[in-house]
C-alpha cells in the first residue's frame, strides 16, 4: 500500500454457503481518484462494497483505508472515519424537506443534550447551501423529499453522504432509471464530487462511463479479470466473452 493508496483489498475472499461471492480480490483506489466497477451479475461487486462497508466480513484478505484495517471496524465506525455508501434504492426522509434531508444528514454531535440545544451556525448553513447547488436542487430545497423525482431523489441521498465529508464515495448503480438529461447531471455530479474525494462507482451503464472518462476494474467470479480504460476493456476478449457479449 503506498502513501497515494487510499483503499487497498489484498487477497479478499468471502463464502455464502460454499459459493466464493469474492476469490482472491486484489484492489486499489488512489486518494481522490474515481474508479468504475463493472461486471455481471454474481460478480461481486456488491460484496466488494459490503466488505469495505463493514456489512460483510471477509474469510481471509486484508481491507485498508488509510492504512486503517476495517475488517476490525463495525459499519458505524467505518462511516465515521470517511467512507460513505450510496446504495441503488434512495434511502432518504420523504416525508422532510430536502433542506431538512442534508441537516439530518450533518455530522455533527447527535448526544440527547446536544440535540436539544441544536442549532445551525451559519457555516453549516452555507454547507447546506452549497452542497443544494452542487447536487442541482437549489430550487427544491423547500419541496418535500417524497416528491422529488427519481433522478433528484438519488442527487439528495448523495447529497446526504456529501454532508458527512466522506474521504471516500461508494455509488451504486446511480443512473438506473435516470432520463438522460438526469444521467448527464449526474456525470457532471460524480466528476465534481471527485476533485475532493474518491469515487467508487458500480455501474452498467457503458455511455455513462465513458462520461465519467475514468479506469474500468472488471469483476469477474469474485476476482478481477481485467482492468484500464473503458476501451481497453472493452476490446479485451476475456471481458467480451464473459460480459459484454457481441
Amino acid at each position: 500500500m503506498t502513501a497515494e493508496t487510499l483503499l487497498f483489498l489484498d487477497s479478499v475472499s468471502v463464502s455464502f454457503d460454499g459459493f466464493k461471492a469474492l476469490n482472491n480480490l486484489n484492489l486499489a483506489v488512489g486518494s481522490g481518484e474515481m474508479r468504475a466497477v463493472i461486471g455481471p451479475n454474481g460478480a461481486g461487486k456488491t460484496t466488494m462494497m459490503d466488505v469495505i462497508t463493514g456489512k460483510t466480513r471477509p474469510d481471509v484478505g486484508r481491507v485498508e483505508f488509510r492504512n486503517l484495517s476495517l475488517t476490525t471496524m463495525d459499519e458505524a465506525a467505518i462511516a465515521n472515519i470517511g467512507i460513505g455508501r450510496k446504495f441503488q434504492k434512495p434511502t432518504i426522509f420523504e416525508s422532510h424537506t430536502v433542506w431538512d434531508n442534508l441537516e439530518l444528514a450533518m455530522k455533527a454531535d447527535r448526544t440527547a443534550l446536544a440535540s436539544l440545544f441544536w442549532k445551525l451556525s451559519e457555516e453549516q448553513r452555507a454547507l447546506i447551501a452549497a452542497t443544494l447547488k452542487r447536487i442541482n436542487l437549489e430550487d427544491a430545497s423547500k419541496r418535500l423529499a417524497g416528491g422529488l423525482s427519481h433522478g433528484q431523489k438519488q442527487w439528495l441521498e448523495i447529497g446526504m453522504l456529501l454532508m458527512q465529508q466522506p474521504e471516500l464515495l461508494l455509488v451504486d448503480e446511480p443512473v438506473a432509471g435516470m432520463t438522460d438529461a438526469e444521467t448527464e447531471k449526474t456525470a457532471m455530479l460524480l466528476r465534481d464530487i471527485a476533485q475532493h474525494a474518491a469515487v467508487v462507482v458500480v455501474e452498467h451503464d457503458m455511455d455513462f462511463i465513458r462520461a465519467l472518462g475514468v479506469r474500468v476494474t472488471v469483476l469477474h467470479e469474485g476476482s478481477v479479470l481485467a482492468e484500464g480504460s473503458l476501451d481497453t476493456v472493452q476490446n479485451n476478449q476475456r471481458v467480451i466473452d464473459v460480459y459484454l457479449g457481441r
